[in-house]
């Protein structure tokens, strides 16, 4: 990693650089996963199965309550972004879907340009059958702990995108912590009930770390990730405790091997 250091940058600022790109590189990894899940498992209901309402949730198809002026639902909502990104997009294989099948695209083609935000949003949606199956496949216990970890990898993702500080931010989405056993090497997850254990920047890392160990048992991420932080600074203001990591994070099966 230290061809990306540059000289002229802080201490914090130089790790804090380096944090965001290992981070965007995690995320664009799992990113790629979940679309390729999306697309194999609403692709089997049907090649246009996002269109269908019948194919989501009621909560997520259903318009809003005001009878004078019914907001669209969300699946509707969520259409016209994905309507807009093909619109905008200048991938030539979306142009040969515009041109020749009258701009619709088979569901495995289209999560090819979604963002993560866009399939966070889709799988929100989903059935429970059909999104606890995507879940499983990534080694997570349920729909709604999935749900909450990509929208927290979405918000890391464009903070380390727009260049701010990471290393000790309060996320405003954290990740949802599983119970007890459910996940055994995020258990420590459960151990540090302050602000900071809730809300570091920690806890979306270590879900990074086990996904990308699920989606690739010898995947490299959480290693380099761990190299990282053993250059934090011991007495400073930049300290892996000011991740919200536990003061044995270095001994914790989650980072070895």
């Amino acid at each position: 990693m230290a061809e990306y250091a540059k000289p002229w940058l802080s201490v914090d600022e130089q790790i804090d650089r380096r944090l965001r790109m290992l981070v965007m590189d995690g995320v664009e990894r799992i990113e790629v996963a979940i679309r390729m899940q999306i697309g194999y498992v609403l692709g089997r209901r049907s090649p246009f199965a996002y269109e269908d309402p019948d194919c989501f949730t009621k909560a997520f198809t259903a318009e809003g309550t005001d009878v004078r002026d019914p907001a669209p639902s969300r699946h509707v909502q969520w259409l016209q972004r994905v309507n807009e990104r093909k619109s905008s997009s200048d991938e030539q294989f979306v142009k040969h879907f515009q041109q020749k099948y009258d701009n619709r695209m088979p569901v495995w083609a289209l999560t090819e340009i979604l963002e993560l935000g866009h399939l966070s949003l889709l799988y929100r949606g989903m059935r429970q059958q059909d999104a606890e199956e995507i879940a499983l496949a990534l080694g997570v216990p349920t729909k709604k702990v999935m749900t909450s970890w990509l929208a927290s990898l979405n918000y890391v993702r464009n903070v380390a995108a727009h260049h701010s500080r990471l290393f000790n931010r309060k996320l405003q989405h954290a990740p949802a912590r599983p119970k007890a056993g459910q996940i055994p090497v995020l258990d420590h997850l459960r151990d540090n009930p302050t602000a900071k254990g809730v809300f570091g920047t920690y806890n979306a890392l270590a879900v990074i770390a086990y996904l990308l160990r699920s989606i690739d048992p010898g995947a490299d991420w959480p290693r380099h990730l761990a190299a990282l932080m053993r250059q934090f600074p011991t007495s400073h203001a930049l300290t892996t405790a000011s991740l919200g990591a536990p003061s044995n994070w270095e001994s914790l099966d989650l980072w070895r091997g």
